[in-house]
């Protein structure tokens, strides 16, 4: 009974107000996020509602602990400065909240997912992603709006809050028993697992809490892949990765890059031209009837066609790590953001060694995402936004110069490099097919700013411009471009893994060295770079996990793809997907990457998964030892 008493006092009415009022706005959160879903995934709300449902008791501990403050705040303080403090504070609440659940909601538009490592991360980066919401929306008129409704949910909650003040602070020893085991209740909850309950991934994210979800990435940023996932005896994997990449060169040993015995005199120039988000369903190639990519579609029709290429992640720096190290994805951070690596095999490594000038030219700021470091210590010569030619840029947005002046820095880059004798290489990475979607005026029919649309039409528009500008050039008919997408612009889908959003156009464009031709091989984003290396001749010292491309038979093809979390292999039509916990399932996968069916695993699948990604694990450990007794020393 002096149990139930103490519930009375005024410190837990408050805390269950606070909690109240909490948990209905992650309600009305959920259910917008459920709306924007429906339209997204083009399916029935009944389909999602079980997810919810669940979400409405998964966010019970989340609340309670949120407002746990409340309960100290009544205890501690005395009457009178209580009531000076109460009501400003208890606004400076409830906007929190709602501006917490408007940033879900953008968030949710980008990625379909809860806060998790990429919200993390943005944290980081504060210029590039805070400037990004300014450009993208109309941020003062959404304060002033969340400001008007903080006031009214403030005003409409000035008798339920006077009631609660006006109980009894009761006896501390009964409030301190009340709390303790409301705190033991709250503790357990959160740390109970957060099984996927429902096969549509659009219905467990919606079960799932914002906030929960945010801690949980910020705790866990880094997944030991030794620790959390399904793992085969470390001789067997790394003979199955040997057999599986086509060569004997892999090890985890075998690090260091082998000098070629000479050097040839004219090797052609290589450039890489990584495109932001972009995805091959946007192409008339693939069947959109938009007409937005006129120049990608003419450089298909014209070039080396790789028609089922799959990108291995969702950010850009899994783009850069697969065409950088060829190494198949780990679950969390990509090595772009590792710190201290050293001794990495790179494309740009590996060229440098045989006479090539390797360069890295990006149209941003190259410190996000730790680019800048990462090529650098990769024997790349970097050059960013700070180091373009004054008076070159005449727009720019948050993310970086508008692709045309990216891509007239890169020519003079390129004419300057040629003017030393030695052949280039140059991996060039955009911005403008990215949120806020602005573009110099004029250009293409779709005024700025635009939606995406806008943003692959002046991609592709800048890109046409940049080859026309080429041909020109006394290099062009030497050098071998390779036109591919860092990751697709969504990362959506019903699926654990929704192949279709991996779906990226990769296409080697050579007039004068490679002719035109389509290969329909099922393969991997890291597959390029053993690709290009076979073309210069230097197969035989490739030491990458990526196949060549045009050597793999049909039966072969495979892909490897990621989510944070969880690691995918695709072959055929089945795709064995690793996650935490040892967990392994199975799919079949529909022929348009959209539906999966879950079926026994089969050892040959699975072994061969373990292999890629316990494989790769096994590679990066020495790097990571290296780089750690380097940053010792």
């Amino acid at each position: 009974m002096k149990f139930l008493q103490s519930l009375n006092g005024r410190p837990l009415r408050v805390w269950g107000l606070a909690a109240l009022v909490a948990w209905l706005i992650f309600q009305v959160t959920r259910l917008a996020l459920l709306g924007h879903s429906v339209m997204l995934s083009e399916q029935a709300p009944a389909g999602l509602l079980g997810g919810v449902a669940m979400g409405m008791l998964r966010d019970l501990p989340v609340v309670l602990m949120l407002a746990w403050p409340w309960a100290m705040f009544e205890l501690i303080f005395k009457r009178k400065w209580a009531d000076r403090l109460r009501w400003p504070l208890w606004t400076i609440y409830v906007f929190t909240l709602i501006f917490v659940g408007v940033s879900e909601g953008v968030f949710w538009d980008e990625f379909s997912v809860r806060f998790n490592f990429i919200a993390v991360d943005y944290l980081v980066f504060t210029t590039e992603v805070i400037g990004n919401i300014r450009e993208s929306y109309p941020v003062g008129k959404i304060i002033a709006a969340l400001a008007v409704v903080t006031l009214l949910i403030v005003w409409a909650m000035r008798r339920p809050l006077r009631s609660a003040v006006a109980a009894e602070s009761g006896r501390a020893g009964q409030f301190a028993w009340a709390l303790g085991l409301m705190l033991a209740v709250c503790f357990i909850g959160y740390k109970l697992p957060l099984p996927e309950f429902f096969t549509n991934s659009f219905a467990n994210e919606l079960a799932d809490n914002g906030w929960r979800s945010f801690i949980a990435a910020a705790r866990q940023n880094k997944l030991d892949y030794r620790q959390f996932y399904a793992t085969r005896p470390d001789t067997e994997v790394m003979a199955d990765l040997q057999r599986l990449s086509g060569h004997g060169q892999v090890s985890a040993s075998n690090t260091g890059l082998q000098k070629a015995s000479h050097v040839p005199t004219k090797q052609p120039n290589v450039v890489i031209i990584m495109m932001e988000s972009m995805s091959a369903e946007y192409m008339e190639t693939f069947g959109n009837k938009q007409g937005i990519t006129p120049s990608l579609d003419r450089l298909a029709k014209e070039g080396l066609l790789f028609t089922r290429l799959y990108a291995t992640g969702t950010r850009t720096v899994r783009g850069l790590e697969a065409l950088s190290a060829a190494l198949p994805p780990q679950p969390g951070a990509a090595v772009v953001r590792w710190p201290n690596i050293t001794n990495l095999n790179t494309l740009g490594s590996t060229l440098a060694a045989r006479g090539w000038e390797p360069n890295f030219i990006y149209g941003g700021y190259g410190m996000f995402d730790n680019m800048n470091s990462y090529f650098e210590s990769q024997a790349y010569k970097v050059t960013d936004r700070k180091l373009f030619k004054e008076g070159l840029v005449e727009f720019e947005n948050v993310w970086g110069v508008a692709d045309e002046h990216l891509f007239d820095q890169v020519l003079m880059n390129m004419d300057k490099d040629t003017a030393t004798g030695k052949p280039f290489f140059a991996h060039i990475m955009t911005t403008s097919n990215h949120r806020p979607f602005t573009y110099p005026d004029g250009r293409i029919d779709i005024p700025s700013p635009a939606k995406r649309e806008g943003g692959v039409k002046y991609a592709d528009y800048a890109i046409g411009r940049f080859f026309e500008m080429a041909k020109e050039k006394p290099w062009f008919d030497n050098t071998i471009f390779l036109i591919v997408a860092d990751h697709c612009a969504s990362s959506s889908g019903k699926t654990k893994i929704p192949v279709f959003r991996y779906h990226i156009p990769a296409i080697i464009y050579a007039p004068k060295l490679i002719a035109p031709k389509q290969v329909d091989t099922l393969a991997s984003q890291i597959d390029l770079v053993p690709t290009l290396l076979a073309m210069l001749g230097l197969e035989g010292d490739s030491h990458f996990v990526g196949r060549d491309i045009l050597k793999m038979l049909p039966e072969d093809g495979r892909a490897l793809l990621s989510t944070y979390q969880n690691v995918g292999y695709l072959k055929g039509d089945l795709m064995t997907v690793l996650q935490p916990k040892r967990k392994i399932e199975t799919f079949r996968i529909s022929a348009d990457g959209k539906e999966a069916q879950l079926v026994p695993n089969e050892q040959k699948m699975t072994d061969e998964a373990i292999a890629y990604f316990q494989g790769a694990a096994l590679l990066m450990e020495k790097h990571g030892e290296d780089g750690r007794k380097q940053a010792a020393n």
